[in-house]
């Protein structure tokens, strides 16, 4: 595929970061006014759209200079994640060699075979349960919370601070929003947690649930994803995430016509793993595994 173009400013996505800052403060602002019911919704979809925004900018968008890019996101709006840590692990995860690998991607959630041996029936109820997509909604964020802190936890105490001023950074990003959502809006933190984060770091699952599968073929481990336009935008074209690990330097309203254009290609390319939006991912695994926990590929010595 061709190479895209990159002009020093891209728009659109500084209009997106704009949408989604102003919906975020007319939301928060109005919190006290509104039903728990709509605010859950509107608040994830809003954090869940800052974390696709976040994406966008570990890739090198939206202009050529990366601090007013690190800036745009400098408010870590879900809490939950350094913005550099998930820079070098996602960045980790595109060496497309070792997709879903568990003891090369970061971004993996299969387990080896041996944790797998070594896991016990609760651990491994719970594991099947993550694989469904209602268990990645109602789950996923705590599992993965736990694991951020586990990896980071440990990673300190084998004397690794690589990612340090990541956490120090995190931090000084967590201050304005603490301080707009608690003192500003008068909202309760734990509130905030149960109605913005926790639904947001979910409806992000939604889309990692999707993307990759274990097989033998690389190029067969990136799903097509083709969603509707609103899915489409709050993801910013992700789901397309074969287009994405093709060319992870385009922008995301570049993908678009890069898939229709090559659609036939890319679905050759891919083993056919395509699905027609998230309906049918909820519909086929609700409740059924999409892919076993265990990584099933056999490595070569």
């Amino acid at each position: 595929m061709s190479d895209v173009s990159r002009p020093a400013v891209e728009w659109p996505t500084l209009a997106v970061a704009a949408t989604i800052y102003m919906g975020y403060g007319a939301l928060t602002l109005n919190y006290h006014s509104l039903p728990w019911w709509l605010v859950l919704p509107a608040g994830g979809l809003l954090l869940a759209w800052h974390g696709s925004l976040q994406h966008e900018i570990v890739h090198g968008h939206p202009t050529r200079w990366r601090w007013l890019n690190r800036a745009l996101v400098f408010p870590s709006l879900w809490l939950w994640m350094p913005l550099e840590v998930y820079a070098d692990t996602h960045l980790r995860h595109h060496h497309d060699e070792s997709i879903t690998d568990p003891l090369e991607d970061p971004e993996s959630y299969y387990l080896s075979q041996e944790d797998w041996a070594r896991a016990g029936p609760l651990r491994r109820a719970l594991l099947r349960f993550h694989n469904t997509a209602v268990g990645r909604l109602l789950i996923g964020p705590v599992v993965s919370v736990s694991r951020l802190i586990a990896v980071e936890t440990k990673a300190f105490r084998n004397g690794d601070f690589r990612h340090s001023k990541a956490w120090l950074l995190h931090l000084l990003g967590c201050v304005p929003v603490i301080m707009w959502v608690s003192v500003v809006c008068q909202i309760p933190l734990l509130a905030y947690l149960l109605l913005f984060v926790y639904p947001g770091i979910a409806i992000t699952l939604l889309r990692s649930f999707a993307e990759h599968r274990a097989r033998p073929a690389v190029g067969e481990r990136a799903a097509i994803v083709e969603s509707g336009p609103l899915m489409s935008l709050l993801y910013l074209n992700n789901n397309l995430h074969y287009m994405h690990h093709e060319t992870p330097h385009a922008a995301w309203y570049q993908l678009p016509a890069r898939w229709r254009a090559g659609r036939d290609v890319v679905l050759a390319a891919n083993g056919g793993y395509h699905y027609s939006g998230y309906g049918e991912v909820i519909r086929r695994f609700a409740f059924t595994g999409r892919e076993p926990v265990a990584w099933p590929i056999k490595k070569s010595s």
